[in-house]
């Protein structure tokens, strides 16, 4: 099993580390700012880079949980292709958060485009292996015909 989905799980881990990356910045912000935890508000500096983490936070069990539909549901290769275009996507809004608040957009919509994207593809991939248990139909094999 663990060899038929190699690749996700790579981009999963690849993505936790993405996850760590940005904590750790967010603590070295609070050192250089001087918010000491709990608080969460300080210089806007400091509140941009939190929040921009806070944000990848919140979007992460979504990005998982339609990489691994995807991935396991219709195509692993493109699934992965995906999110690793998703983690870009993510850097870029982090780091452009992190400079101007204007700055995040970028990023921040090309991670949306690339979830709705995972989250079709595993709708689909769901679906088609809905009607091929249930009523012996393959969309994905009729389709391949052509």
């Amino acid at each position: 099993m663990a060899g038929n989905s190699i690749l996700l799980a790579a981009v999963s881990v690849l993505s936790a580390c993405q996850q760590s990356y940005f904590a750790l910045h967010v603590g070295k912000a609070r050192l250089k700012y001087k918010v000491m935890p709990p608080a969460v508000s300080g210089s806007p500096e400091f509140e941009r880079i939190f929040r921009a983490q806070q944000n990848c936070v919140e979007f992460y069990p979504v990005f998982m949980i339609t990489l691994w539909m995807a991935g396991l549901y219709f195509n692993q290769v493109l699934a992965t292709c995906l999110g690793l275009v998703y983690i870009y996507a993510r850097h870029k809004y982090f780091w452009g958060y992190s400079e101007a608040a204007k700055k995040r957009t970028t990023g921040f919509r090309l991670s949306l485009a690339i979830l709705a994207l995972l989250t079709v593809l595993g709708a689909l991939g769901i679906a088609n292996s809905f009607l091929d248990e249930y009523l012996d139909l393959d969309i994905a094999k009729k389709l391949r015909h052509f």
